[in-house]
């Protein structure tokens, strides 16, 4: 059952005036919970921390990692989604001066995703919506998430899991709601988002472990020929682990070794047994 908590108490309402709501003034984690616990709470809190710190948010961190604490020992098992806002604010882009941030947790189930999306791997479908280059959000889990909400409308066909993100130049970014990796002769590469995309949690825990464990690991411009000449491709995000990409149009690929060995990794991540 999913339950929601606006700056610590348990309702569900917002004043139309909050600024999250008018302008996508805010940030958003999405959080797997393990057990009672976040095992990958540190690369949350490092992405929330920079996060506030571009958009300028005044949030108390200290606070709402307590209160996510908190409510992790709660729901067990499942999902937390935290959403920052600037709280509420007069009309016009001004930020208010004595501006009062609002937090919001949300507490759903871990959603069902498809066993052998895991296991055999999945077909990517090649969104024609293309990421605005905007260093100065890209990367962040900002509120607005129109390029993502668009592009997903793209396709209705349960063959696509998931679907292919570039930027206006071509350059692969990301699938819609993953980071994306491919596999270069034995070496990891995942896509630059210095320019646009969303830095996952995961992407960067695997980033650090991978590294940890003797992988040659790089993050760097990838052309779509540099995808389709890649060995091996899989996607990635925080729910789900690590899922390995089969099928790209008419470009197809094997569920490799690297794959594999970065997949067990994951959910070694996402249960706390593995140092990152």
């Amino acid at each position: 059952m999913t339950a929601i908590w606006v700056d610590g108490q348990a309702i569900a309402t917002l004043p139309v005036q909050d600024r999250g709501l008018a302008y996508g003034d805010g940030l958003f984690e999405t959080i797997r919970v393990q057990q009672g616990q976040m095992p990958l709470l540190s690369f949350h809190r490092q992405r929330l921390t920079e996060g506030c710190q571009r958009l300028r948010l005044a949030a108390d961190i200290e606070l709402i990692i307590t209160e996510l604490l908190g409510h992790a020992r709660l729901l067990g098992e499942g999902v937390l989604k935290l959403i920052i806002t600037r709280g509420d604010g007069l009309r016009g882009y001004a930020m208010p001066q004595a501006a009062m941030v609002r937090r919001i947790v949300q507490t759903a189930a871990l959603p069902a995703y498809p066993a052998q999306n895991a296991e055999q791997g999945i077909a990517l479908f090649d969104c024609q919506t293309r990421l605005a280059r905007q260093p100065l959000l890209a990367g962040l889990k900002h509120l607005n998430r129109l390029e993502q909400v668009l592009a997903r409308s793209e396709w209705d066909d349960p063959a696509y899991a998931e679907g292919l993100l570039c930027d206006e130049q071509g350059d692969v970014i990301e699938g819609v709601f993953s980071n994306l990796f491919i596999v270069q002769q034995g070496s990891l590469i995942t896509p630059d988002l210095s320019q646009s995309g969303v830095a996952g949690v995961m992407r960067a825990a695997l980033l650090q472990a991978a590294a940890q464990q003797g992988f040659a690991v790089q993050v760097a411009t990838v052309s779509r020929a540099q995808l389709l000449a890649a060995d091996e491709v899989f996607c990635c995000n925080s729910l789900y682990g690590v899922w390995p990409v089969r099928a790209l149009c008419d470009r197809t690929w094997p569920v490799g070794p690297v794959t594999r060995k970065i997949q067990a990794l994951a959910q070694g991540l996402m249960v706390g047994s593995c140092e990152a």
